[in-house]
């Protein structure tokens, strides 16, 4: 992993010795750089400091992938775009969060799992008050899901499900008799955005990540809420049809980001961008 932005002394300085070998801290990757430790990752996605004496602000941040031309998904899923180093960092980003907020689309496509524990990063959570992994919480409408998976049976932490007043009761009875914690962010059937992540602060949960997927995240981009994207660049073309990082609803005019940071590794970029 190389620091391609901002630029610092660190940046330019050489990182590893071309005789090492292996994949520890110090080893030499191709294209040059090391693999970084937990805690650098960790310093490099940190969130933002609350004001002295004030209360930490909701932080909403998405992490996504894209190709070159712009696919967010190979025949219907991310990982084929992926690389072990876009695993670490999302596993850096899944360590650092409170909440995981996904779409329904996602956990079905996706077969997502609860967020497991980390050892690298247990002290850490513990210093800053977080149980020992995130919690997922799924958003969804008609909450069609199996609430059989490992998801809702087996998570740390118990799943959340945002939903609107008018989900179906006995989906609502299903999913708390399968352990889930309903919450309920949204009028008629859909759920706003902005309510979404009051509700979640409301609970405790400030450091918020969402992965998706792109409908999700259009949503949430059309509502203004999203204050940070971290987004992947894989040096890969795919073609197809498949979709953007964000779709849905379009913006009035669109947002301005500002560039944080810009990693580098294997020839994957890993961008930061805020609101500005």
């Amino acid at each position: 992993m190389r620091r391609l932005f901002p630029v610092t002394d660190e940046t330019a300085a050489p990182t590893a010795s071309a005789g090492t070998s292996g994949d520890g801290p110090g080893a030499a990757r191709e294209g040059g750089g090391r693999e970084w430790s937990p805690a650098e990752l960790a310093a490099a996605y940190a969130y933002p400091e609350p004001e002295p004496g004030g209360r930490r602000q909701p932080w909403l941040r998405a992490n996504m992938v894209s190709t070159l031309d712009g696919a967010a998904q190979h025949e219907g899923r991310s990982q084929p775009i992926s690389s072990p180093a876009d695993m670490r960092v999302f596993g850096t980003l899944r360590a650092l969060a409170d909440v995981v907020l996904v779409g329904a689309e996602t956990v079905r496509q996706e077969g997502y799992r609860p967020a497991r524990a980390r050892a690298g990063f247990a002290a850490a959570r513990e210093a800053a008050g977080q149980g020992p992994a995130a919690a997922i919480a799924v958003v969804s409408a008609s909450l069609d899901l199996d609430f059989s998976l490992p998801l809702f049976t087996s998570p740390l932490v118990p799943t959340l499900i945002l939903t609107g007043t008018a989900a179906p009761p006995d989906r609502v009875a299903a999913a708390e008799s399968a352990g889930a914690r309903v919450v309920t962010a949204g009028e008629g059937a859909g759920v706003d955005p902005a309510r979404a992540v009051r509700e979640l602060a409301e609970l405790g949960s400030t450091r918020l990540l969402t992965e998706g997927g792109p409908r999700l995240l259009g949503q949430l981009v059309a509502a203004g809420v999203l204050d940070e994207l971290c987004l992947t660049v894989a040096p890969m073309l795919v073609a197809g049809d498949a979709q953007r990082i964000a779709g849905g609803p379009s913006v009035t005019l669109p947002r301005r980001f500002t560039l944080k940071a810009m990693l580098e590794e294997d020839g994957f970029l890993f961008t930061r961008y805020a609101r500005s």
